[in-house]
């Protein structure tokens, strides 16, 4: 099994738990909104890096998530770079400070990455 393989596997039972609690009711102690984050956090990160191994097996060498998503997007993969380039954002600002607001707002926007994500994974599966 190809290393990309084994990433997405793992990509994909990510997302499976991300899915279940993105859309929970919001609990009094905030519990399934600091869980979804860290759920995307988690995620994310399996994500960009298993395009750059898939991109890799390809011949396409890349490093850094930014010029992975470039390379999604100018390859097909992907069909919103400013979404996902957002998304990038907001992981990296979750992973570095916590703050009630910001939480918030990433929470509201993580319902439409976690979507934008299974229309990645649905995609590479067609590829």
């Amino acid at each position: 099994m190809k290393k990309a393989e084994i990433k997405f596997e793992k990509l994909q039972k990510a997302l499976i738990a991300l899915e279940i609690i993105y859309l929970k009711p919001n609990e009094p102690d905030r519990s399934n909104i600091d869980a979804t984050i860290q759920r995307f956090e988690f995620t994310f990160e399996l994500c960009w890096k298993f395009l750059k191994d898939f991109f890799s097996e390809k011949g396409i060498s890349l490093n850094y998530p930014k010029e992975v998503i470039q390379e999604a997007f100018k390859s097909g993969v992907v069909n919103d770079e400013n979404l996902w380039l957002q998304m990038l954002e907001d992981r990296n600002m979750t992973s570095h400070t916590y703050d009630e607001e910001l939480a918030n707002e990433i929470f509201e926007r993580i319902k439409v990455y976690t979507p934008e994500i299974r229309r990645l994974c649905d995609s590479i599966v067609r590829y």
